[in-house]
């Protein structure tokens, strides 16, 4: 796949780089999710309530959200063959922090900035539609976008290995190495593009806020997807709390290998990108989210079914990742020139959701058990299939 060239360097998104970026995306993404799985390891290992523990993972997506805020809309603003390898480097910095943690309310300190850093899955996405062709865009982003969900999905899954067999503090040490790794790499692959805007910081921070403002299919894009991230975000963080309990009673490592399961989500990515490509966007999110409804019945009936349990993540994390990929790529069609900040406000949103979503998870579980997070799952699915009918035929469709 060949693009045109400029004097600052080639603008091509080759099978390599498309790769690379996946693979840098996907572990960059994953860092927030490294605590997912091992809530009660952490727990008792710094001697903090487990109700303490579960906000780790609220933490997180609140850092994120707002690093997503801060730093990705630099991507329309900075070279970002710098930019990506610094915002790497930071992330580092905070990996190694959570892995010596003497304390609970350290680690949630540090994992706060561990959210605050690890965005440059953020800004490697819009990046990857700057690169590529507008005949193979969708497919483009959604390799990329796949990354990033084989990175949340997989973590789990190695996170809960690893800290069975050294301790949960090895897997953030790890990550450290990994990520410098990316930044090297990605440093000597980026090509050097000029910046797509010379406005000073302040104004482009506000100029994401006057995206939103300018484009009403890009608010009605960030109702479903808060909403889709709410729900993926409260049904693992309350699978976790399913899984370590009775009839189940799985050990660190096995409620990780669940993540597994959802792998489908990347395949449903690249396939969800084509299906734009071929103008068929709005009518394939309704049907995902027909889908995610019917998730959250089977997960209904998954109290003491690991089949059934296999089953709901499996169409849930398939049909999540479609609907995402779905979204980001028709908001990369309204602006060229705005595509980080468009990106900002995107994943800003999903985010702030995926917090509300993994706080509800805690407060749900308590309050009724697995049965009310699959309701209120069910909840969530009725509310965004309103949204997108009465969007599909005006507000969703995507128009500059």
């Amino acid at each position: 796949m060949t693009g045109t060239t400029t004097s600052t360097g080639p603008r091509t998104m080759t099978r390599g780089l498309t790769f690379l970026f996946a693979v840098a995306a996907g572990a960059a993404v994953g860092n927030l999710y490294w605590a997912q799985p091992l809530l009660g390891t952490i727990a008792a290992d710094l001697h903090a309530p487990p109700g303490t523990a579960g906000w780790l993972i609220t933490a997180t997506q609140l850092g994120y959200a707002a690093g997503i805020l801060l730093f990705v809309p630099l991507g329309d603003r900075l070279d970002r063959r710098r930019l990506i390898p610094v915002m790497l480097l930071c992330a580092a910095a905070a990996l190694v922090l959570c892995a010596v943690a003497p304390s609970i309310e350290f680690l949630l300190v540090a994992i706060t900035l561990l959210g605050l850093t690890t965005v440059s899955g953020q800004i490697l996405t819009p990046l990857a539609g700057d690169l590529a062709d507008d005949a193979h865009r969708g497919r483009t982003v959604g390799t990329v976008a796949s990354g990033i969900v084989v990175g949340i999905l997989t973590s789990r899954t190695i996170a809960g290995l690893v800290a069975d067999l050294a301790g949960w503090r090895a897997i953030y040490l790890a990550a450290a190495v990994i990520t410098v790794l990316s930044a090297a790499l990605l440093h000597r692959a980026v090509p050097v593009l000029e910046p797509k805007t010379r406005i000073a910081y302040p104004a482009l921070i506000a100029s994401v806020a006057a995206v939103v403002v300018k484009f009403p299919s890009v608010r009605w894009t960030l109702a479903l997807a808060a909403t889709g991230f709410a729900a993926f975000t409260m049904f693992w963080t309350a699978l976790t709390f399913l899984l370590s309990s009775p009839p189940f009673g799985y050990p660190t490592w096995i409620i990780g290998l669940f993540g597994l399961a959802g792998l489908a989500g990347a395949a449903a990515a690249q396939r969800a990108g084509r299906l734009h490509d071929r103008g068929l966007s709005l009518p394939a999110t309704g049907v995902a989210w027909v889908v995610i409804l019917l998730a959250f019945v089977v997960a209904a009936f998954a109290r003491h079914s690991v089949i059934l349990v296999v089953v709901a993540v499996l169409l849930l994390d398939a049909a999540l990742q479609a609907v995402n990929i779905l979204n980001q790529t028709r908001l990369f069609a309204l602006s060229h020139e705005a595509r980080s900040r468009l990106n900002t406000a995107y994943v800003t949103g999903i985010f702030l959701g995926g917090a509300a979503g993994s706080a509800a998870a805690t407060v749900l579980w308590n309050a009724g058990g697995w049965t009310a997070v699959t309701v209120a799952g069910m909840a969530l699915s009725c509310l965004a299939l309103l949204i997108w009918a009465l969007g599909r035929r005006g507000p969703l469709i995507p128009a500059g």
